[in-house]
Order: structure tokens, then sequence, then C-alpha cells
């Protein structure tokens, strides 16, 4: 981990935790960063996959979601400022849960201005534009028709679709190779191109952690990957002397 002081003025960046029941470590670890860690940051955006699944705010009196809600809100309550952008994983997310947290939901993609920087965030699973069955259902289950319908069904029912649905993602993506399950340079380059060339671009989706340098029609542009929350927790601190990797221990 890298540590220049807590004492700088800087915001923190997460994605992928995919909190659950049975990884209690994780939530845990999770916790203890926002109580220790985010604490100290003016900002913390969570990018996305935050949970495993999440069907439908009712769900937020949950016992692991309940201490994991009341925990952002105490973070919010110190001082903290909290940003929440959907992933492909959780986004039913919505004001019940945005208020219970104290959590603005943003856009996917944003673009925030931190430090003197430009600062582009997403997820990241718009731009895995190779996988075109991917790209259909996230088109479909975004739709508001789909999810109206979808959440008109018991809690019970729709967390048994939700599992059946992973078992067939998971099958799915054995099948695939891991250049369509990555992101397209082109619609990385769309994307810049479309917010003039932003310093900076984060975002997480892909777990597969990385700093990219890259100059797209004459702009320098940093593209960086959060990692997940498997083996260690995975952040990137930004303040006003740059980015720096934080590793959190689980």
């Amino acid at each position: 981990m890298t540590d220049i002081g807590n004492e700088v003025s800087h915001s923190l960046f997460i994605s992928d935790l995919h909190l659950c029941a049975s990884r209690p470590a994780i939530i845990k670890a999770f916790i203890n960063f926002l109580q220790n860690t985010a604490s100290k940051a003016e900002r913390l955006y969570i990018l996305g996959d935050l949970f495993e699944y999440w069907a439908g705010d009712d769900d937020i009196d949950h016992a692991d979601h309940a201490e994991i809600i009341h925990a952002l809100k105490l973070l919010s309550e110190s001082g903290t400022k909290l940003f929440f952008i959907h992933g492909n994983r959780d986004f039913l997310i919505n004001d019940q849960f945005s208020k219970a947290a104290n959590i603005k939901i943003l856009p996917d993609p944003s673009e925030i201005n931190l430090y003197g920087k430009r600062v582009l965030i997403s997820h990241g699973d718009n731009l895995c534009t190779d996988d075109k069955d991917y790209q259909a259902f996230r088109k479909q289950v975004r739709m508001a028709t789909w999810q109206a319908e979808f959440l008109s069904h018991p809690l019970n029912a729709r967390k048994s679709q939700i599992e059946s649905l992973r078992l067939q993602s998971e099958h799915a993506k054995s099948n695939k190779s891991q250049k369509i399950m990555d992101v397209n340079n082109e619609a990385v380059f769309a994307m810049m191109r479309q917010h003039q060339y932003p310093q900076i671009f984060i975002h997480g989706h892909t777990h597969r952690p990385n700093n990219h340098r890259m100059i797209i029609d004459e702009h320098l542009c940093q593209r960086i990957v959060l990692g997940d929350w498997y083996e260690h927790g995975s952040c990137i601190r930004l303040d006003e002397t740059g980015l720096y990797n934080q590793f959190i221990t689980i």
C-alpha cells in the first residue's frame, strides 16, 4: 500500500466487491475499510458490483444488507460524501437504498472534476462491446419496462431467478475467450472522445487491474482499471499529487 499521509485531501475509488453472505470476510474487510480508511477521504466512489447481486430495494432490511447500509450511512454522516454507479450485478439499486445509505447514484458514465483534473468514471461493462450476447442482455435488463415487470414478482422468486441467470452466465463465460470479455479499445476511444479527452478514466468490471497510458488524437489519457475484492481489496486514491494504489487485507 502506498501511504502519502491522510492529511492530504483525497478521494477513493472502489468496485467489484461482490459482497454476499457466503463471503463474510469481505464484508468485514469492507466495513473496516469504511471506518478506518474511507472515513479520512473527502469522497468515496463505488463503481458498481458492490453486491454479488441485488434483487430490489425491498431487500434492504436483510441482515447482511442492513449492516452494510448502516456502515455506509455512518460514513456519510462523518463527512465523507458517497457516490455510486450501477454495476452489472446491482443495477436494481434505487432510491430506497440511496436514501438509507445516504449515497448519491450517478449515471454511467459520469464526469467529475477533482483536484484540478477531469475524471471520467464508469462501471465498465458497457465497453465490452465484443461480447454481443452480454450487450443484448444488458440492454434488455436496463429497460424500465423489464425492471418494472421483474420487480412485480415476490422477492424470493426474484432471487431464485437471479440465481438461475447467474448459473447461465457462468456457463456462458466458460465458453468465451478472455479477449471478448475485456473492453474494446475502440469503445474506450469513442467514450473518451465523447467526453472530450478527460485526463483520467477509472472503471472496474473486468477484474483486470492496470494503469493504461493512452494517446488518443494526440491527447494523453490514463485508463485505470480497478481490481476486485476476492483475494485482497483494491482501491485507488486520487489527490492533487496524483494517483496511488491502496490494497486492503481480507
